[in-house]
C-alpha cells in the first residue's frame, strides 16, 4: 500500500539509502581560549564525530582517532542518546570509553535547557578538568557547514 502524497519523509530521516563515501578531511576543532575567566587553558569545540546528516557524512572511527592523536582526555557531551542514533553515532560514548577518553555525558534535548543542578553539575566538572590540565573538548550535535 502507498502512503497518501500528502506524507512526506522528515528532514530528519536518516535512512539507509544514503551514500556510501565518508568525509575524509581530518575532524576540525577550534580551541577557545579561556583567559578571559582567568585561566590559562583552552577549550576546544568541535562537531559531532561521525555524524551522518544531509549532506555531513564523517567517519565515526576516523574522527575519534584524530580526537585522541590531538591528545583529548575529557569529551562533554549533551547530546541525548536518541539523538546520537539519529546522527548515526548510536554507539559513540562506548567508543570514547574505548579509546581511553573520559566522556562527560549531559543529555540535553535539542532546544532544551538544562535544570540549574545540571548546569553547576556540568561546570564543576568542567572547572575541574580544566584545573588539572586535561584537554578538554566539547562537541556540538551538528557540523557546523549544516544549517538547523
Amino acid at each position: 500500500m502507498k502512503p497518501p502524497s500528502s506524507i512526506q519523509a522528515s528532514e530528519f530521516d536518516s535512512s539507509d539509502e544514503e551514500p556510501i563515501e565518508d568525509e575524509q578531511t581530518p575532524i576540525q576543532i577550534s580551541w577557545l581560549p579561556l583567559s578571559r575567566v582567568n585561566c590559562s587553558q583552552f577549550l576546544g569545540l568541535c562537531a559531532l564525530p561521525g555524524c551522518k546528516f544531509k549532506d555531513v557524512r564523517r567517519n565515526v572511527e576516523k574522527d575519534t582517532e584524530e580526537l585522541k592523536s590531538c591528545g583529548i582526555q575529557d569529551i562533554f557531551v549533551f547530546c541525548t542518546r536518541g539523538e546520537l542514533s539519529k546522527y548515526r553515532v548510536p554507539n559513540l560514548l562506548d567508543l570514547y570509553q574505548q579509546c581511553g577518553i573520559i566522556t562527560h555525558h549531559h543529555p540535553i534535548a535539542d532546544g532544551g535547557t538544562p535544570d540549574i543542578a545540571c548546569c553547576c553539575e556540568i561546570m564543576e566538572e568542567l572547572a575541574i578538568c580544566l584545573k588539572n590540565n586535561r584537554k578538554t573538548l566539547i562537541h556540538g550535535r551538528l557540523s557546523p557547514t549544516v544549517p538547523v
